[in-house]
């Protein structure tokens, strides 16, 4: 395991688990939100973004988290696993609000300058506030990376599908005892 991506919900946990399994692993930790995600919440055009993507998936060894599908070609196509956090969405929605209200109160810097405000996450307009963008996306993302994990283009990818809290504790463990072992070491928690 030298290139992984860790996708799911807002809310799931990727950041965390992603620098985590990156320390574990001994590797560099990328958070895609903040490559594209500039001063005053300005996104990179997309070809800047798959440009800048590319050259940091070139790497030998890396864990990236972020479900982007302008790049997840770029970086599945260099990754060697896929961990997809599934968690159940009473908890995934009781983690982004207390999550999202943390950072408003606190005034949280998040990347590059920009930090959340009462008015997006009070927001109802999923592309304005996180707490709605998990509530409608939930679903699809369940949807999208159960195809994903039986469509022929990544046979070659090992896909991790995390459910709960035990689960991604069992994966970390697994990470550190196989972390010198090269490719192959985590074997699926659950398929599909």
């Amino acid at each position: 395991m030298d290139r992984v991506s860790v996708v799911g919900n807002a809310g799931s946990g990727k950041s965390r688990l992603a620098a985590e399994l990156a320390g574990v692993l001994g590797t560099r930790h990328i958070e895609l939100d903040a490559v594209i995600h500039q001063a005053n919440w300005n996104d990179l055009e997309v070809d800047e973004f798959r440009r800048r993507v590319g050259c940091l998936v070139a790497a030998d060894s890396w864990v990236i988290d972020g479900n982007y599908s302008t790049v997840r070609d770029l970086v599945w196509a260099r990754a060697d696993t896929v961990i997809w956090l599934d968690l159940p969405r009473l908890t995934v929605m009781t983690r982004v609000t207390r999550r999202t209200l943390g950072r408003v109160v606190t005034r949280r810097e998040l990347w590059n300058g920009n930090r959340e405000s009462w008015r997006d996450a009070l927001s109802l307009a999923p592309d304005r506030s996180v707490v709605a963008w998990a509530w409608v996306q939930h679903r699809h993302y369940q949807r999208m990376y159960q195809a994903a994990a039986r469509d022929p283009a990544w046979v070659d990818l090992h896909f991790v599908r995390v459910r709960s809290r035990r689960e991604r504790a069992k994966l970390l463990s697994q990470a550190a005892q196989n972390s010198g072992g090269g490719k192959g070491g985590i074997r699926t928690l659950g398929r599909g």
